[in-house]
């Protein structure tokens, strides 16, 4: 079992940037794929970028491709998420998630892959 508390949240002018983390508890991080997802208020949760165990490999949503960088540290049980050029669509919150499965493109796109989840980080971009 893992235990997920993200943080990097907060409020920010269109055009800037935040950095969301991940701490993951256990030993067993590497052991565990990563997403980012989202959900606004009236909407349903969706995929922003998830990664391979090693970082090796990541994908993103269409919306933040080009903007938003996912990466991993195992040896501090950590996942990050760099946002850049927010703009107002991208106020949510942000919630990562871990799997046990490995990775695989199409499957890591579903919230239902994920087994853990954290409480979210609210994420708001004023225009």
């Amino acid at each position: 079992q893992v235990q997920l508390v993200e943080s990097g949240g907060g409020l920010v002018q269109a055009g800037g940037s935040l950095r969301l983390s991940c701490a993951a508890s256990g030993r067993t991080f590497s052991s565990y794929g990563m997403g980012w997802f989202r959900q606004a208020p009236g909407k349903e949760r969706e995929f922003v970028a998830d990664i391979s165990r090693s970082g090796s490999r990541t994908d993103y949503a269409d919306s933040v491709k080009g903007r938003f960088t996912i990466s991993r540290d195992n040896a501090v049980n950590t996942v990050y998420l760099q946002m850049n050029s927010l703009k107002p669509e991208d106020t949510a919150v942000y919630y990562c998630a871990a799997t046990v499965l490995m990775y695989s493109s199409s499957a890591y796109f579903s919230a239902a892959t994920y087994n853990y989840w954290g409480q979210g980080t609210q994420v708001t971009v004023s225009s």
